[in-house]
Order: C-alpha cells, then structure tokens, then sequence
C-alpha cells in the first residue's frame, strides 16, 4: 500500500494498482457474491435458469414454474416473469406480441404468464403473498385487456399455504383457478357446475 501512495498521481500509478489488485477481492465484488448468495433460483421449463430477488412471495413464483406449470401447464412456455425488485425480469415480448397480448407496459400485468401451444392457453397468474387474488373485478380487468388476445386465458391464483389460501378465498372470483404450493398434485376450481359430476376411485 505504501508503494501505491508513492506511485499516486505518476505514471506508474496503474501498474502499481493492477499489481496491488491481483490478488485481492474488490468490495464491490464482494457484495454482489453476498447479494446473489440471497437470491432464489427459477429453473425454468425450457431448462434455462434465473434468480429471483429473496422472499415469500419470489418462492411462490419458483413453486409456480417449478411445480405448477409441470402439472398443469400442459408444456408451457414462460412468457413474463415479475420480480419484485424488477417488473420486467423476464420477457418473451415477440410471443406475447403475436398472441395479441395487451401493451406491456400497462401497470395490470400478473405476476406471471405462460402459454401452452399445444392448448393455446394463455395462463395469467397472480402470487399471492401480501397483495389479492384474481378477484372478480381483476378478473373483468384482464379480460378487457386481453379482449383481443388469440389464445383462450386461463386465470390462476397461487398460494403458499392453505391459511393463506383462506385468507383470501372469499375475493377469488368465479371461473377461475387456485393452486396451493403445499399441495401441489391438487387444484380447486372456482368454476360453478362445469366439473359437476362424480370421482372414479
């Protein structure tokens, strides 16, 4: 370090600091170790992987990729992914363009959306940690949004937890789905009479 303050300011200032820093760890190095070291990593359907910012709401989302889509997406393709430090983490704007999805800068997006080819189904899925589920009037606002949209949506709300399931289950709007990450081979549908019948055992 002497060296260093000898060499400030001279033309063998860089030299000096590039042998200094040869072996050294920066500290800006060093804290984007610990800030990843936080993260959540999402392996997604097509075998590509991301990290999520740390929190309950972000582990929901990588349940909703990692153990819902396979379930019931049908071979889904994820599309959008919201983060919450980053709205637009991931994006498939070209697929989402030629479904005739609504401007993506609109403020209504969901948490995430996925879309099945083989059933041209749109999932447009909210987690549910802190804020609400597709309620009713959610529901209608999406649906106006996406009026013009070539595959038929399909709307998913995902919880972590049964309590916190209950917590909101008297806003979850008709016609619509639930999934619970701590059972997740299951789904409940809010769908009125359209699964009415009995179960085979």
């Amino acid at each position: 370090f002497k060296t260093l303050i000898h060499h400030f300011g001279t033309k063998a200032w860089q030299n000096s600091l590039d042998d200094f820093m040869s072996d050294r760890v920066r500290l800006e190095n060093l804290l984007a170790r610990q800030r990843d070291i936080a993260k959540v990593p999402v392996k997604l359907p097509n075998g590509d992987s991301l990290f999520l910012s740390s929190g309950k709401h972000n582990d929901l989302q990588k349940a909703i990729i990692e153990d819902f889509l396979p379930r019931f997406g049908y071979e889904c393709e994820v599309l959008y992914i919201g983060d919450t430090t980053d709205k637009m983490l991931f994006l498939n704007e070209s697929t989402l363009k030629d479904l005739h999805f609504f401007e993506l800068s609109h403020n209504e997006l969901p948490d995430i959306i996925a879309y099945s080819k083989s059933r041209n189904w749109l999932y447009l899925i909210e987690a549910v940690h802190s804020s609400g589920p597709i309620s009713e009037v959610r529901m209608l606002e999406l649906k106006k949004l996406t009026e013009l949209c070539k595959a038929e949506i399909v709307f998913v709300t995902a919880f972590l937890t049964k309590t916190e399931f209950k917590k909101w289950a008297t806003e979850i709007a008709w016609e619509t789905e639930v999934w619970i990450a701590e059972n997740p081979d299951h789904l409940i549908h809010f769908n009125g009479d359209k699964f009415m019948g009995p179960y085979k055992t």
